[in-house]
């Protein structure tokens, strides 16, 4: 059923409230580091974060028009587009939480009520479709993370760069506000046994392999693909699926370009 902006709300200050009393620490039901955030890498000396610049509103779904500074952020004009860009560059309001927020009906590698069950609709049904085609292969995939809220993110990443410091965590995890996984759009997949779940161990398995060749044929893409985290910011996540609706998947995938290529050249 879907969920209301106010029960997703209640239920995060719940979780807040018990992550402040843990001492804000990384969810321990999830592998470290939180999916959409990379391998787990050696840590450099910390180094003072630096202040984020101020969004200002972008034109176009997609982002609208190229910034001019290498290191200006925009907010994205429709944040509900399916085919809306986030990334480092272009940002969702703080406050923004997707409209049609649902549980898909596929397995995850936990058991609890949790806000990363959850994606859009649209996004839930193809993720359905496509853990049962896997099935039919027998791929057996799970569940990792879905939506994030923006707070939800915030804990993750302050948390990240007091272990890794901002530089490093800035390649395995997004700031709040730029998060594919606040879109509700976003999953980040493992086997059913959860082994190597948002690990660099889950590429070259036989379920990153079905996805990486299968994924478009539902509406996904491999966001985060290896060899082009100069382009993305982020490093290469096999596990990342991200939804974009058949046509424009189809499209992306047989382009080979990252998306954020792919809009450059279409837009």
């Amino acid at each position: 059923m879907p969920f209301s902006t106010q029960q997703v709300r209640l239920t995060l200050l719940a979780l807040l409230s018990a992550a402040l009393v843990a001492g804000c620490t990384v969810d321990a039901r999830v592998p470290a580091p939180d999916p959409a955030d990379g391998p787990a890498v050696e840590s450099p000396a910390a180094v003072e974060p630096e202040p984020e610049p101020e969004p200002e509103p972008a034109t176009g779904k997609t982002g609208g028009a190229e910034p001019s500074g290498e290191d200006e952020v925009q907010l994205v004009a429709d944040p509900t587009a399916i085919d809306v860009l986030v990334n480092k560059r272009y940002a969702l309001p703080p406050d923004y939480v997707p409209p049609d927020l649902v549980e898909p009906n596929v397995r995850f590698i936990f058991d609890e009520w949790h806000e990363r069950r959850l994606m859009r609709a649209e996004a839930a049904a193809a993720l359905e479709e496509m853990f049962a085609a896997a099935e039919e292969d027998g791929i057996y995939l799970a569940g990792v993370s879905g939506y994030r809220s923006y707070e939800y993110q915030e804990m993750l990443y302050t948390s990240y760069v007091s272990t890794d410091g901002p530089e490093l965590a800035d390649r395995y995890s997004a700031r709040p506000g730029h998060s594919e996984h606040q879109t509700g759009l976003a999953m980040d997949v493992s086997g059913s046994t959860g082994e190597c779940a948002a690990e660099e161990c889950f590429a070259g398995t036989p379920e990153a392999e079905w996805l990486a060749a299968h994924a478009h044929e539902f509406g996904f893409i491999i966001r985060y693909p290896e060899g082009k985290e100069h382009i993305t910011g982020y490093m290469y996540e096999p596990w990342h699926v991200r939804y974009l609706g058949k046509d424009l998947a189809r499209a992306v995938y047989e382009s080979g370009l990252t998306y954020e290529e792919y809009v450059q050249r279409h837009r």
